[in-house]
């Protein structure tokens, strides 16, 4: 049998586990290996790797990689999960997953406990949890028949596993892992670290609810939050940077600096935007708007509803269903609020026969969907029920997708950098995997697909990750990350090719040849979502809006009442001059107004006494820097200008 790591490949004479395979090429590497893809599976370093004709490819995973990060983060739930079985006997276990797209966890397992576990008792969990980590306790994996899984929950009374377990097996066996020396077991692919020795750095966070499978008529559980590093300085670093995330919170600031509110009595994840909020909506909404209109793009709007076969034709009936509102009856028709704007796109691409001369059509829309979020799972702008997607949807020919794409990574780099996120992040995410199970589409297709959003990002030198097997099932993606000012990765825009649709709906062109052909379908958003992006930008900033941002611009702030009649002629030169500005003509002491517009983070103020008249002058505050100096209002203005028109970031 030969085995192939890296650019080595060495004969093995008899079967052996990946583990012994990887200590033959390089025991330094083994060191670090937490588990390894065998041609491109995932699997534990236990797995016999059994005697083939064929050459086998490992990739060692190590614990400092996204891959790596994500194993240790699901064997730790599986430890949060045996720590709570040894507390709680009798518990029942629902899922848990490692969670990579979410700055604020790391992961999380579902429960129903003998009684209604509390905050006080995660500490007390997670102390079971570091002491079965020192025990090295070995992760297990057995492949067994289904029937015997079965049997084995029963007797467990753990029929939420059995319901899994029907559900998701369709081979006569299934995969289960024991931690040895505890009472868990659990049905699960993995793979996972060879022993609780390997998590080193783990810290449990919150409780919530939650239901099982996310249905709110089935079984109410409990979900326990946890994270988990490969080592204690970087969990050390991350607890200093959430520390810092709680003061930029965005619930908390939106609610201090008036720009939004959420209410029980309108629905929960449903948004308020207030005045203040909707001037920031607005700066974002007119930069996009821009930015399309010099790329082509043609804005179109859409109802916020359809008739329900829309979404059997789309296959959200299908397969989105919980996702989405129930369906409301008018005149013997069933309609349903849009979960996403695609088919309406489709709907005006469809109204009129389109050559290839026509191709590529861009619409663009703001459009207001809806989904059916569970209340566990909204979380002020992050997760909402209503909420806008920048939403632009483009029908192209194949050999204009490489051209399109690459404009939508420069569209988005322009558009982040904007405001401040010169780190921007590339995921390519490809079908890979021997048997591609689950993608739509012929493989010329794909390869062809794949091949333009590669030769996208590289023409643009843009570096990029590479994910296997993580394309959406209707076609491969870039996914946009950007950092923010603390250190987080925010998933944001993407650029998706679609087979799907065209399908579905069966759009075409006639092309140079005189015959019908089938278009691609590009979705591209950059925000993701309005109202999350703009939470983003509350706490990537504090609050503290850059100029061209900020609600309120400038304050104007006279010393004295007698100034007032002259802060009102300033106020409305400013005004008439395009800026926001408020006056604050309270009977307060001048420092008692400052600080008022400190804690509302406006961006300048102008302090106006005797010798300011006097002189026909103004003194300006810069929120950060203090008094920055007495000047003409026409300087100031020429300043505040030129800010406002580059869309600076610093006020300088």
């Amino acid at each position: 049998m030969q085995i192939k790591f890296g650019e080595n490949i060495k004969d093995f004479s008899e079967s052996v586990s990946v583990l012994d395979a990887i200590k033959a090429f390089d025991r330094d590497v083994l060191k670090k290996t937490i588990a390894a893809k065998v041609n491109g599976e995932e699997v534990d370093l236990s797995k016999n790797l059994g005697e083939t004709d064929e050459v086998l490819s490992i990739e060692p995973i190590v614990a400092d990689t996204r891959d790596g990060l994500e194993v240790l983060r699901h064997s730790t739930a599986h430890l949060l999960a045996a720590a709570v079985l040894d507390l709680f006997p009798g518990t029942q276990l629902g899922v848990g997953p490692a969670l990579m797209e979410d700055p604020r966890y790391g992961f999380y397992y579902d429960v129903i406990a003998p009684r209604q576990l509390t905050e006080s008792d995660l500490p007390v969990i997670e102390k079971k949890m570091k002491e079965m980590a020192k025990r090295n306790l070995v992760y297990r994996r057995d492949e067994i028949a289904k029937a015997d899984v079965l049997n084995i929950f029963k007797d467990r009374q753990e029929p939420l596993k059995c319901e899994l377990i029907d559900e998701k097996v369709e081979s006569e066996t299934a995969s289960v892992y024991y931690i040895d020396g505890s009472a868990f077991i659990d049905f699960c692919l993995g793979p996972h670290v060879g022993h609780t020795g390997k998590l080193k750095a783990f810290k449990l966070l919150a409780l919530s609810g939650a239901y099982w499978k996310g249905d709110a008529e089935n079984q109410q559980m409990q979900r326990i939050y946890g994270t988990a590093f490969a080592t204690q300085d970087e969990l050390d670093a991350w607890t200093k940077q959430r520390e810092e995330a709680e003061k930029r919170d965005h619930r908390r600031l939106g609610k201090e600096l008036d720009l939004f509110s959420i209410s029980d009595d309108y629905g929960q994840g449903l948004i308020l935007w207030h005045p203040k909020g909707g001037v920031i909506r607005m700066e974002m909404e007119n930069l996009l708007k821009e930015e399309l209109q010099k790329r082509g793009y043609s804005f179109v709007f859409t109802p916020h509803i359809a008739k329900r076969k829309l979404w059997e034709i789309s296959g959200h009936e299908a397969n989105y269903a919980d996702g989405m509102y129930a369906p409301t009856s008018i005149e013997d028709e069933e309609y349903r609020l849009k979960p996403m704007n695609c088919p309406f796109h489709i709907g005006i691409y469809k109204a009129s026969p389109k050559s290839y001369r026509d191709l590529p059509q861009r619409y663009s829309e703001m459009g207001t969907v809806y989904r059916a979020e569970l209340s566990g799972t909204v979380h002020g702008l992050m997760r909402c029920r209503g909420f806008t997607v920048d939403d632009a949807h483009l029908f192209v020919r194949p050999d204009q997708v490489r051209e399109e794409v690459a404009d939508c990574l420069d569209f988005a780099i322009k558009v982040f950098e904007t405001y401040g996120f010169d780190n921007v992040k590339f995921e390519l995410s490809v079908r890979g995997g021997a048997e591609n199970k689950g993608y739509l589409g012929a493989d010329e297709d794909w390869a062809s697909a794949e091949a333009s959003l590669a030769n996208a990002l590289n023409e643009r030198n843009i570096s990029y990750e590479r994910i296997e097997g993580e394309a959406a099932f209707y076609g491969p993606k870039i996914d946009i990350k950007i950092e923010d000012a603390i250190g987080r990765i925010w998933q944001l825009g993407t650029v998706q090719l679609d087979f799907n649709l065209p399908e579905r709906f069966d759009l075409e062109y006639t092309g140079d040849d005189g015959q019908k052909h089938r278009p691609f379908m590009i979705h591209r958003a950059l925000f993701g979502s309005v109202e999350r992006f703009f939470g983003i930008l509350v706490e990537h900033f504090a609050g503290a809006f850059p100029f061209w941002l900020a609600p309120v611009q400038i304050v104007v702030l006279p010393i004295t009442d007698r100034i007032n009649e002259y802060s009102k002629k300033i106020g409305k030169e400013l005004k008439d001059t395009g800026f926001r500005v408020e006056i604050n003509l309270k009977s307060e002491k001048i420092g008692a107004k400052i600080r008022e517009a400190q804690l509302q983070k406006v961006p300048f103020m102008i302090v106006l006494g005797d010798k300011e008249l006097e002189e026909n002058k103004v003194a300006v505050r810069e929120k950060v820097k203090g008094d920055i100096g007495q000047m003409t209002l026409e300087e100031f203005m020429e300043m505040a200008k030129r800010l406002k028109e580059t869309r600076a970031i610093f006020n300088s």
